[in-house]
């Protein structure tokens, strides 16, 4: 027979067990939900499965195209390796260069998707199961039928499920993510709550899937819930570096930007280093991890400058230097000293690593990120930056969006779990200064009394690296609105607090506090609601017959090998539709594109139209597609294409734009193709 002892531990376990399941059953429940729900957004806004493939590529715009290229020249290559050597040694993109696509575009979310389909392709088919099912759709509107696919098994809705799937992924980390930050099942219910009350706020994925975000910020989020854990766990093991590295590599191999957000944490868990909330071998543990991330990445992008070069890997430098002088440092006769002492060797030495990394690697790719920065808080502009700041996901975060998540209650409920969480290490650090102060009393009565140092580590480092963190991502979302991906959910996981028996103890007894939970996800559904409503509504049906008669003329009329140049967005669905040879294209982030798509665009400036074609010639040029709406489309004052080439071409300002006279007069040029939105010139 059990004694009592028993049998109450082994009660424990089963509530414990079956709280777990429970845990995990919501987790799971808000993945599903979160997968259908941008699954069923996607379908209802463009009508994906009743649209041929060459609509479905051309759904895919800007640098969303490019990304989806590689995955198709992976799947229709006769082997995996030799779709592996097509994207490592590519002629295409920016021809006449061969560039590894694999070390300037962060791939390898195509590299796994395209190895993912041709598995599941062979093996389902070696199996005889049917994952698809084709049929003839009638488009109307004067335009031909088309053959249609619809299921898995056809490449697009593979690609896309994938997406989707890792969407539903995401939430359920997020549940949990909310659930361990407050400790209670309803901290991870108000956090999905306020995700889905504020969903076209928090992401994209439902209208820009291939997106590198779409990939990337799941494992950030992952990533955020690992380091998380290590600040609250009593001990630093190397199960916590290996578990975090491996985090951060994920995150950074899928996108180029990963390293600004990797920036911020590193700074965030600086911040509660330096205010004594963790110790040493912790910050350490967490260096460590980010190092080997960092250069585990840089292996596995083969050996890209930028990333090696970067503010991340400069801080790193800087925060390993600040550790080794430790000793040093502590010396100083105050920890105010100290910390004043800290932060500036952080400021100081990331500056300085960058500048001589940079200027010893001869590496310029980044220098528009400086010039944006420079652009946003002075009246500095050059073509490039114009061409970021004139892009609304660029400017500054609009104050609709604001109202829209104050509206909600997202920001009013943030800022209150935010007041109530400086308020507890408010009293935490007073009680500390008060012993402080005491023990110095102590001291100067008896000599014999030595003076104890400022307790380190303080308890509760997780919670104030979620509010250092949600200060970077509030900076960077005011900055940037594209970074808003980071900022609104992390609102949302905040709101977790809410359920924190800790830090809301003066609410009163569990019921209160859950019955108050319960009442704000019911006043945050006033507006949540109505939102969800609105995207449900989105009904539409993706058609451009222009772009179509454009892609099928070039499929049909110029030779395989022949070369295009003309608007980044239109030049994606050119290398994914057509597989010609494109000169410029939208991923920005070198030097040398940045200079031929210059080039590329001074059909949209006020120069000669010799100097134009020159410029093409220049570039190995065949065939330059000229998009009418180009010419006069304006964002806002100041950014159309002739005022922005206004900025660096003063001399030919008053002048009529050379898109406008090749309209009138193509020459030297001569017209190969035009319809009512686009001309290609023979070069």
């Amino acid at each position: 027979m059990l004694n009592g002892k028993t049998f109450k531990s082994s009660h424990l376990q089963d509530m414990f067990n079956g709280k777990m399941a429970l845990v995990l059953f919501i987790a799971c429940v808000a993945g599903i939900l979160n997968s259908a729900h941008v699954s069923s957004m996607f379908e209802n806004d463009r009508f994906f499965s009743h649209l041929s493939d060459m609509e479905r590529e051309m759904t895919f715009r800007t640098e969303m195209g490019l990304y989806y290229s590689y995955y198709k020249t992976i799947i229709e290559a006769p082997s995996f390796m030799d779709g592996m050597w097509l994207v490592m040694r590519d002629n295409v993109t920016e021809f006449p260069n061969t560039i590894n696509v694999l070390k300037r575009f962060n791939l390898y979310p195509e590299v796994f998707l395209g190895m993912g389909f041709r598995s599941f392709d062979s093996i389902t088919k070696w199996m005889g199961i049917k994952t698809k099912q084709c049929y003839k759709v009638n488009r109307g509107q004067n335009l031909p039928p088309v053959a249609n696919c619809e299921g898995i098994g056809d490449p697009s809705y593979f690609y896309v499920t994938a997406i989707f799937v890792e969407q539903g992924i995401m939430m359920a980390i997020f549940f949990l993510f909310g659930y361990y930050l407050s400790n209670d099942i309803f901290g991870g219910l108000i956090t999905v709550m306020a995700f889905f009350f504020n969903h076209g706020e928090c992401t994209r994925a439902q209208w820009t899937p291939p997106l590198r975000e779409s990939f990337a910020y799941p494992v950030f989020v992952f990533e955020m819930l690992l380091v998380t854990h290590c600040l609250r766990s009593t001990e630093s093991t190397w199960k916590h570096v290996i578990s975090i590295a491996a985090a951060i590599v994920a995150f950074m191999l899928p996108w180029q930007f990963a390293q600004f957000a990797l920036l911020t944490q590193i700074v965030a868990v600086f911040g509660t280093y330096t205010l004594g909330y963790i110790n040493t071998d912790k910050m350490k543990c967490i260096l460590i991890a980010h190092t080997l991330g960092l250069f585990t990445s840089f292996v596995f992008l083969f050996g890209n400058e930028m990333l090696f070069t970067s503010f991340y890997a400069a801080a790193l430098l800087s925060l390993w230097v600040v550790i080794m002088l430790e000793p040093i440092i502590n010396k100083l006769s105050h920890y105010i000293i100290t910390f004043i002492g800290q932060v500036f060797l952080l400021l100081v030495g990331t500056v300085g690593f960058k500048f001589l990394l940079s200027r010893l690697l001869s590496v310029t790719d980044d220098a528009h990120i400086g010039n944006l920065f420079k652009s946003k808080f002075t009246g500095y502009q050059d073509f490039h930056t114009m061409l970021y700041t004139c892009a609304a996901e660029f400017d500054f975060l609009e104050f609709k969006t604001i109202l829209k998540l104050s509206y909600s209650l997202l920001i009013p409920s943030a800022i209150i779990v935010i007041i109530v969480v400086v308020y507890h290490f408010g009293v935490l650090e007073y009680n500390i200064w008060q012993t402080y102060i005491s023990n110095e009393k102590d001291e100067d009565e008896s000599k014999d009394v030595n003076l104890p140092p400022v307790p380190r580590p303080k308890p509760h480092a997780e919670l104030l690296y979620h509010v250092f963190q949600l200060a970077a991502f509030t900076v960077m979302a005011l900055i940037i609105m594209r970074l808003k991906l980071f900022f609104t959910p992390h609102l949302c996981l905040m709101c977790s607090l809410f359920a924190s028996k800790q830090l809301f103890s003066f609410l009163g007894t569990r019921t209160r506090q859950y019955s108050i939970v319960i009442l704000l996800i019911a006043l945050m559904g006033v507006s949540g609601i109505s939102q969800l409503r609105s995207q449900w509504n989105i009904k539409g049906e993706f058609s451009n017959g222009p772009q179509e008669e454009l892609l099928e003329w070039i499929i049909a009329k110029t030779p395989k090998d022949a070369v295009f140049a003309g608007p980044m967005p239109t030049m994606a669905s050119v290398k994914l539709s057509t597989g010609r040879c494109i000169v410029n294209h939208p991923h920005y982030e070198d030097a040398g594109l940045r200079a031929r798509t210059k080039k590329v665009y001074s059909m949209y400036s006020r120069k000669s139209p010799t100097e134009v074609h020159q410029n093409l010639a220049d570039l190995q040029v065949q065939y330059a597609i000229l998009e009418n709406s180009w010419c006069v489309r304006r964002s806002k004052p100041g950014c159309s294409m002739p005022e922005i080439w206004d900025l660096e071409d003063e001399m030919n300002r008053e002048k009529e734009a050379t898109c406008s006279r090749l309209k009138k007069n193509p020459n030297p040029f001569r017209v190969a193709f035009k319809n009512n939105m686009y001309t290609v010139l023979r070069v």
